[in-house]
């Protein structure tokens, strides 16, 4: 087995340790706040005890830096080379409001930037994966197909998130002639934007490096171009784990 195949299956098991906790009773999903406000349940840690464990067994010799266990140092973290970059349990708001809108993020980083990832859809049942130079593809129950971006649109379709609104988009679609605006959760802005189903993905919001790492070389392999605001060199090689706002955008520059 590939390291890509391998990655797709420990996304695909993690996602089934999310569902058998999303389909209890919600009091049963032992929400707390984290120290940023944002929740944290049951599902976020099973998945992310279930990845690091795969990920030590197939590459012992990598780092992971996961979500739910980031507090690695700068110190140390500068002198990765190569290193996991995992989200568990992305779009845990929506797991909590129960719209099937959340993912399984898994990336490897080399040299700060993304040149494998998964995004697994658990409720979906879809999983988007790419790596370095060989694409990007979407797999369901009917099998893995390539996926591209499309890049005619006379009315420009964006992709926002459902959770965190922001003025700033507000003002940017405002600017534009037409559009059609498409709200979704978690990292599947991204996935929409690679297999053609919307255009633009403006962030002027918060995200955090394992928010993005997997969702961006899934879409860089699509077709699109994804630009950081003030970062020109390596996006996952920085002491600061915060993300400035971002484009990503199949549309080419006129």
């Amino acid at each position: 087995m590939n390291i890509l195949n391998a990655i797709i299956e420990i996304a695909e098991q993690a996602g089934q340790a999310i569902l058998e906790i999303y389909q209890r009773d919600p009091r049963e999903f032992n929400i707390t706040d984290k120290a940023d406000a944002t929740p944290l349940t049951a599902a976020d840690l099973a998945a992310h005890q279930l990845i690091v464990n795969a990920l030590t067994e197939l590459t012992p010799d990598l780092p992971i830096l996961s979500e739910e266990a980031a507090d690695i140092s700068w110190a140390v973290r500068q002198h990765w080379q190569r290193y996991w970059l995992v989200d568990p349990l992305d779009g845990t708001k929506e797991f909590i409001k129960r719209n099937g809108e959340f993912t399984v993020n898994i990336a490897l980083i080399e040299l700060g930037e993304p040149v494998l990832g998964v995004v697994h859809a658990p409720v979906l049942a879809k999983t988007y994966y790419a790596a370095k130079a060989q694409g990007a593809w979407l797999k369901t129950a009917a099998g893995s197909q390539v996926i591209q971006v499309s890049q005619t649109a006379e009315v420009v379709r964006v992709v926002g998130s459902r959770s965190h609104p922001s003025p700033d988009l507000a003002g940017y679609l405002a600017r534009l002639p037409q559009y059609q605006l498409v709200e979704v959760g978690s990292s599947l802005k991204f996935c929409l934007v690679a297999e053609g189903v919307a255009d633009v993905y403006p962030r002027f919001g918060p995200t955090m490096q394992w928010d993005t790492a997997a969702g961006h070389i899934i879409a860089l392999e699509a077709g699109a171009s994804v630009q950081f605001d003030g970062i020109s060199g390596p996006v996952y090689q920085r002491e600061q784990l915060l993300n400035p706002n971002f484009m990503v955008s199949a549309l080419r520059q006129s």
